[in-house]
């Protein structure tokens, strides 16, 4: 279990569902996260149908606060964070999810505790329940279909966390068992092919033939091969030379 004081605090405001809340939590333990808050649950605490969406985040919900109103929720918190897709009237920052997180972790880095609202399903977060907030998270959804389901906004929120506390790389190559091929072994690959590809007749007319080993030069060096893909290619030269001999 981490710290409370290490991660901002998921509270859900009188959330309808059991499913939704369940949801909501295996959103949440998919980037690391299980300080959960609940306020109000409309079918009461706890909820079987939230247990069963949880699936392995169970212990979330095991261990999540029940709370009366959003007050006694956010009462040692020093930073609050509202999600709303509407527009409410309040002057406050409006904030993405991304940017919303990065102040998190800075705030949280700096001693604070932040919790973040989520309203209910039917009509989200009341103006009461915003005006508690220091900024509004908006997400940069269709403006002709905003509303999104309560766990689906926690997973974006927390897919954003796990952004500004992991480092992640934003591509990568799985190699599967396998390593890059060296110069030296892509060198030897191409002798290969220049060799038997000079013996076929390939590089012809003379006049090009420079030409046109630079370019099959060129092309190896361009690929991205692996020692299993080097192998692979001296096998399939080596069985072709081995099947035109046999053709003769």
């Amino acid at each position: 279990m981490s710290q409370p004081a290490s991660q901002p605090a998921f509270v859900l405001i009188r959330p309808q569902m059991g499913e939704n809340i369940g949801g909501a939590a295996r959103a949440m333990w998919n980037f690391g996260l299980d300080r959960m808050r609940i306020v109000a649950p409309r079918d009461g605490w706890p909820n079987p149908k939230a247990v069963a969406m949880a699936s392995g985040a169970g212990r979330l919900l095991d261990e999540a606060g029940l709370y009366e109103d959003t007050r006694a929720a956010l009462g040692d918190c020093t930073y609050v964070f509202a999600t709303t897709a509407r527009s409410r009237g309040l002057t406050k920052p409006v904030v993405t999810p991304e940017r919303a997180m990065e102040i998190a972790r800075e705030k949280i880095a700096a001693g604070e505790k932040v919790a973040v609202l989520f309203g209910p399903e039917r009509a989200g977060l009341e103006n009461d329940d915003i005006a508690r907030a220091n900024a509004i998270i908006n997400v940069p959804v269709n403006p002709e279909f905003a509303s999104l389901n309560l766990a689906q906004c926690v997973l974006l929120t927390a897919y954003e966390w796990r952004r500004q506390t992991v480092d992640v790389a934003p591509e990568r190559v799985e190699l599967a068992g396998s390593d890059w091929a060296s110069q030296i072994e892509i060198e030897k690959l191409a002798d290969h092919y220049e060799e038997r590809l000079d013996t076929a007749g390939f590089f012809f007319p003379e006049i090009k033939a420079p030409g046109m080993k630079l370019n099959l030069r060129n092309l190896w060096s361009r690929m991205p091969l692996t020692r299993s893909d080097v192998q692979m290619l001296h096998g399939v030269l080596r069985q072709m030379v081995r099947w035109k001999e046999r053709g003769d």
